[in-house]
């Protein structure tokens, strides 16, 4: 009889078979009222699960991460009945769970429409409300094929085909509803309590632009009404902070369909934002010994194939070019340039470390589909940099880059970080000895700067172990931006050397890293984090001097001059119109500081200053006002 261990240490023993539900009950009658699954020597399986054997038990409920992805998928099922019971001929394919919700794809002619949503969730409310049982049954896997074909299933049919002969099917039924899955599920619907449909959009059966298109509805599900109106107003903000909503409203970017699309046009005040960021970066980076390189668009195709891209990067690269019998290739990434450079010549251990610095653009091949904003582009310039370094020295170098990206991101308003090490997966090339050796390098460094970190076992790139540093937005959200990647695979193809101290020929180690991962990504980001309040060293204008009636022109013109002499980005606004309405349009446009100038003002050759937050910060001469915004400036303070 089954003898079950529990995650306190203790151990229960019973004198029959018992189902996970029953250990719940055996426990206490609160456990069992919130257990939505178990797990049985680290696996997860329905309540309803039977043991009838020694095991270690432990009961998940809606306060466990699994509970919440349980949850979820439960609700993506709820929604698939919902769907089939108001829309009969709508045929359903598959339903995962994804970040913070659901989706599910469904085969119908005529697409769903946001009332359809409002009627599927009623529905999705009344089925909750009904408390329906979810029980877990198994079908022979033809049998299952001819089952759903006779439902007029056919994508589910497809499905399943595709599963090997001889296996078992599982199914979870609810009410008149049966769908094929692999569980588990909650024990009944009634689990389900909170949850909202938020779209509908279309997308390719199995992701294959060469099939049909079938409409996926999105959700999210959450424990409790709380956090899903948590949930939800931090989706309201979020689409409030939309970066593509704002750099239009503030003239930053454009997308051009005509170009193709997922290329970025910079405007005129978006330029100035990354002229900023740019020079910003320079400037830390020389500070931290780095010397800047430029390398071409284009090579060569056999270059990529000497660095392995051709093989096993071609479906993110775009078709070769030929010229006079050459094929040549747009470059997915700046790696191979810098090791040509580094292969110039022949480098002594004395000269290492080697650090190379290139805002460098590539060009990936991205589905039309999958574009968004800044986010996701088929050009952008890669914030990339090579350190070529021996292997004693992995471990300060890592240190040097950890302390480089954090000041960086930092400086611009960002405090909260997650960190993760991935170490060697299954396909690593390079010896146990050096993947031993450079992981306790980067363990080492992140320990010694006394960051908390995840480890990602098996998570590394097939030539390295990798640290991703992840930021916090002002809304909670998380964002990767941040990798150091270390890497055995170029240097062995590439047959780089240097002449070690004992006059041997020896292999370099490279460490990859991008502190930002992408201007054009860590703009978007940027613009979302501050909703467009950029602090003022980042503001593409930082006042706008602001005439009350036409007699200050001159005078206006004059102070736009000599701030901009000063170096700041000035624009006046001498346009005829009230001075109410100018101040409530250019603090729209999130301008730090508005000057307004009067006949009062001109006569003393003063500035009446506004901040765009509407504090009023009386008269000042423009000495005053340039000593405050020049302080504010070379912080390159976060306020304001």
């Amino acid at each position: 009889m089954p003898a079950v261990s529990l995650p306190d240490g203790s151990r229960r023993e019973f004198d029959q078979p018992v189902t996970i539900m029953d250990v719940a009950k055996d426990i206490g009658t609160g456990l069992a009222k919130a257990a939505v699954a178990g797990k049985v020597n680290g696996a997860l399986v329905d309540v309803r699960h039977e043991i009838d054997d020694d095991a270690e038990v432990a009961i998940v409920t809606d306060r466990d991460p699994e509970g919440v992805e349980i949850i979820r998928h439960s609700t993506a099922h709820l929604m698939a009945q919902a769907v089939k019971e108001l829309f009969p001929d709508a045929q359903v394919t598959i339903g995962p769970t994804i970040e913070n919700g659901f989706y599910y794809d469904f085969a119908y002619d005529r697409g769903f429409t946001p009332e359809d949503l409002e009627k599927i969730e009623k529905r999705m409310k009344e089925l909750a409300k009904q408390d329906l049982p979810v029980e877990r049954s198994t079908m022979d896997r033809d049998e299952a094929v001819e089952y759903f074909r006779n439902m007029g299933e056919e994508y589910k049919a497809e499905i399943i085909e595709s599963i090997p002969q001889g296996e078992t099917i599982s199914l979870y039924r609810q009410g008149d509803f049966i769908d094929l899955c692999r569980g588990p599920h909650i024990p009944s619907t009634g689990k389900l309590k909170a949850f909202k449909l938020t779209s509908v959009a279309g997308a390719y059966w199995r992701g294959d632009s060469d099939n049909e298109m079938l409409q996926r509805i999105y959700g999210t599900a959450w424990p409790n009404k709380q956090q899903l109106e948590e949930h939800l107003h931090r989706l309201k903000e979020a689409e409030r902070r939309d970066h593509r909503k704002i750099g239009a409203e503030l003239d930053l970017f454009s997308i051009q369909d005509e170009a193709g699309g997922g290329l970025v046009f910079w405007h005129p005040k978006g330029a100035r934002i990354r002229r900023e960021i740019e020079n910003f970066w320079y400037e830390m980076h020389e500070k931290a010994g780095y010397d800047f390189v430029v390398s071409p668009h284009i090579a060569n195709l056999e270059l990529w194939h000497t660095s392995g891209h051709a093989e096993f990067y071609a479906d993110s690269m775009y078709e070769p070019m030929q010229d006079e019998h050459q094929a040549f290739q747009l470059k997915p990434m700046n790696c191979p340039f810098h090791v040509l450079m580094y292969k110039d010549r022949l480098h002594s251990y004395r000269d290492l470390p080697i650090r190379w610095g290139e805002m460098g653009t590539v060009y990936r091949r991205e589905m039309s589909g999958a574009l968004h904003g800044l986010m996701r582009v088929r050009g952008f310039t890669q914030d990339d940099a090579h350190i070529f370094c021996r292997e004693d020295q992995i471990e300060d170098e890592v240190m040097g880059v950890i302390d480089l990206t954090l000041e960086t991101l930092r400086t611009f308003g960002f405090e909260d970080f997650d960190v993760n090490l991935s170490t060697r997966p299954d396909d690593a090339v390079g010896s146990d000895e050096i993947w031993d050796h450079a992981t306790r390098a980067l363990r080492g460094a992140i320990e010694k700067k006394g960051l908390e970190y995840t480890l990602d076992e098996g998570g590394g790139a097939f030539y390295g172990p990798k640290i991703d540093i992840k930021i916090h937005d002002a809304i909670g959200r998380q964002w990767q931006c941040s990798t150091i990647q270390l890497d055995f695979n170029l240097p062995e193809r590439f047959d780089m050397e240097y002449v070690a101290e004992d006059n041997e020929r020896r292999r370099p180690i490279m460490i990859h890293r991008a502190l930002l991962g992408s201007v054009e990504r860590f703009f978007g980001v940027l613009i979302e984090h501050y909703a467009g309040h950029f602090p003022t060293w980042l503001a593409p204008v930082q006042a706008s001097v602001l005439t009350i009636t036409e007699r200050q022109d001159d005078y206006a013109r004059d102070v736009a001059r000599r701030l901009r002499e000063q170096g700041f980005r000035i624009e006046p606004d001498l346009r005829n119109e009230k001075i109410g309405f100018k101040i409530r349009e250019h603090t729209l446009k999130r301008v730090p500081y508005l000057l307004v100038l009067g006949d009062r003002e001109m006569e003393e050759g003063k500035v009446a200053v506004r901040t765009r937050d509407g504090e009023d910060l009386g008269t000042m001469s423009l000495d005053e006002l340039s000593e405050r915004l020049g302080k504010e400036v070379a912080s390159r303070g976060t306020g304001t």
